[in-house]
């Protein structure tokens, strides 16, 4: 049932933090009015998500705006991104083992398809929209460095990457992995070649996509091998 709670409130968590906080909420964390909004948004998403009004779900929303405001104390950058998830991950995996039976006691209970799919598109999230802004932000030191191209074209290229490996390992699909980044590499072959600055850039923001791309992929994998005997179908040709 723990691993039922957990795919529940990780949903939960992806889609207020990457899907439903606005710019304005992220960005104005010391300011009550976005801080509470932001607040609610959490609230809604996790009583969605496991069909249930439980009274732990205040904690919960407590302990994720607490966070956030330190995280809007720390300088920004790449290790306050990490450092806040981190924190706000050992908070889902803390209520979902004190409480293992919320999903069973929500709306949901019962329906053995519900916590993969929610798995399914928690990795989603996570590796394109997530990995965007972790991409982003390690690379912000270097950004008049980026080659020209179309207009968000890069970010566009690094959420279609993400996602398609994330599909290629959750359908054991993995060798076609080196086919993708393979492909990526002789398409930009003509910005690189001449300019050591944009290679070294595109070169960093590769790997660090990938690396992204391939940790959510690999623990997606095992929320879904951890949903198994739930009777779920297997994913893989």
């Amino acid at each position: 049932m723990m691993t039922e709670t957990f795919a529940a409130l990780l949903l939960a968590h992806v889609l207020a933090d990457f899907v439903l906080q606005t710019r304005w909420m992220a960005e104005a964390k010391r300011e009550p009015a976005a801080l509470g909004l932001h607040g609610l948004v959490v609230f809604a998403t996790a009583a969605a998500a496991l069909g249930s009004l439980s009274p732990w779900l205040l904690g919960l929303t407590v302990a994720h705006l607490l966070t956030d405001l330190a995280k809007s104390l720390a300088p920004k950058g790449v290790a306050a991104f990490l450092l806040d998830q981190a924190a706000h991950l050992a908070a889902i995996v803390a209520l979902a083992a004190l409480q293992p039976g919320l999903m069973a006691q929500g709306l949901w209970a019962g329906l053995p398809l519900v916590p993969p799919l929610m798995a399914l598109v928690s990795g989603l999230v996570l590796a394109t929209r997530a990995g965007g802004f972790m991409v982003g932000l390690l690379m912000a030191p270097w950004a008049g460095e980026a080659p020209e191209g179309l207009a968000r074209g890069g970010w566009l290229i690094g959420q279609l990457e993400r996602g398609l490996i994330l599909g290629l390992i959750v359908t054991d699909q993995a060798a076609g992995i080196g086919f993708l980044i393979a492909a990526k590499s002789v398409l930009r072959f003509s910005d690189t070649k001449t300019d050591r600055k944009v290679s070294e850039y595109v070169i960093i923001g590769t790997l660090a996509s990938v690396a992204w791309a391939l940790g959510v992929s690999g623990l997606t994998q095992i929320q879904l091998n951890g949903l198994a005997p739930l009777g779920i179908p297997d994913l893989t040709p």
